[in-house]
């Protein structure tokens, strides 16, 4: 109750007591008075000068109050309450965010964003799991699959079903009342080169190609990053995602390993430190932040943080080597690895599952056929020396 004393306007409900403005000058102060649910109501309507306010503009107020518009206190409670239940409320979009910040190298995190803030977002970011309906994924996947790819639309639902789990998983929220299903998409495609393509390749990254132009023939100048990245995915089969995340601490020059983190299969991995690959590490130069603190990154992108693509400077590299255009550099480049080794016959097909750290053998039977033709020159070679041996006098 104000301890001013209370000044009567001629609307009944309505009076006013005297105050002072931020200024310290007098300033009229409007107040209400009105029942809600058999209680006395007493409440601020506003000043005369900030608020503009007068006798009749609080009759008004106090009308609509008898109506049934809720009080200002009333107003500010809801909004609290809504604001509670909105922060215990764990929407995709919440779950998106709680997910990138436990898991931050993941792989494919730029496509995963992408993938988020274009497809995902716009369709059930403001939905809790248990909200969604089977009917509603089906619609998003029909309309992604009428402008793109088998593969996208996959990937899209399979992240989608990713944060959904890993909500589940953390008692965050229920799953959903229905399983997410995924697409069948037949996307094994296995890229090579041929030995002049490969030759090409490497003229280029050593820097011995040159480029015709108008004023003659130039040196073509590879970029010092893409074209380690390219010798590291052929020397060593890693994917791109494990090179962007590649940290000096994770080679071991000593015992010749290097550790993968957070690759395709989910466990950290272990492979071989070939000669070659030794050789481009050591090349490389270990670069500091402007702090002058190392950067723990072998291939870091900008300001020293986890490099997120280098399109443009490989798509230079593949032009320049005139490979087919549809050749993914490093993608294609890990199959290269994969089919040198299986059509050498000196590598069993479990070796190179290992050295791929693929999780099972399917992945890797793609590349068997190269090997069996190997094996059958072997068998081949066996018939050529018993008939030479029969020529032999």
């Amino acid at each position: 109750m104000p301890r001013q004393e209370r000044k009567k306007t001629k609307y009944p409900g309505v009076y006013y007591v005297m105050g002072t403005d931020p200024k310290g000058q007098p300033e009229e102060i409007y107040y209400v008075v009105y029942r809600r649910g058999g209680k006395l109501v007493e409440e601020k309507a506003g000043r005369k000068g900030k608020d503009k306010m007068n006798a009749f503009k609080a009759h008004g107020i106090r009308n609509r109050r008898i109506q049934g518009e809720p009080s200002n206190k009333e107003r500010r409670e809801a909004e609290k309450a809504a604001k509670a239940a909105e922060a215990g409320r764990w929407t995709i979009e919440k779950l998106w965010d709680s997910y990138r910040e436990h898991r931050p190298d993941v792989k494919g995190s730029a496509t995963d964003k992408s993938n988020f803030e274009n497809y995902i977002k716009p369709a059930f970011g403001s939905k809790e799991p248990r909200g969604l309906v089977a009917l509603d994924i089906d619609r998003v996947r029909v309309s992604l699959a009428k402008k793109k790819s088998p593969g996208t639309v996959k990937n899209v639902l399979e992240l989608l079903r990713r944060i959904v789990n890993f909500g589940a998983k953390r008692n965050l929220c229920p799953p959903p009342p229905f399983k997410i299903t995924l697409p069948r998409v037949n996307n094994i495609r296995t890229e090579d080169l041929s030995e002049k393509q490969l030759r090409r390749l490497l003229t280029v990254l050593r820097g011995e190609h040159t480029l015709k132009t108008d004023e003659g023939e130039k040196p073509f100048i590879p970029d010092p990053d893409a074209r380690d990245i390219m010798l590291m995915a052929l020397y060593t089969g890693m994917r791109r995602g494990e090179l962007f995340r590649l940290k000096w601490e994770d080679v071991d020059t000593r015992r010749g390993f290097i550790t993968i983190r957070g690759p395709k299969g989910g466990t950290d991995q272990t492979i071989p430190l070939p000669d070659a690959a030794r050789a481009v590490l050591d090349a490389r130069p270990r670069e500091e932040s402007e702090e002058g603190e190392e950067i723990p990154y072998v291939f870091p992108g900008r300001k020293g943080r986890q490099r997120a693509d280098i399109k443009k400077a490989l798509a230079g590299i593949r032009k320049a080597a005139k490979l087919p255009e549809g050749f993914r550099p490093l993608h294609g480049l890990r199959h290269v690895y994969a089919s040198m080794l299986a059509s050498s016959g000196a590598v069993d097909l479990f070796t190179l599952q290992k050295l791929l750290t693929h999780k099972g053998p399917s992945m890797t039977m793609r590349y068997a056929h190269l090997r069996d033709e190997t094996l059958k020159k072997a068998a081949n070679l066996q018939g050529d020396l018993i008939a030479e041996a029969g020529r032999t006098k």
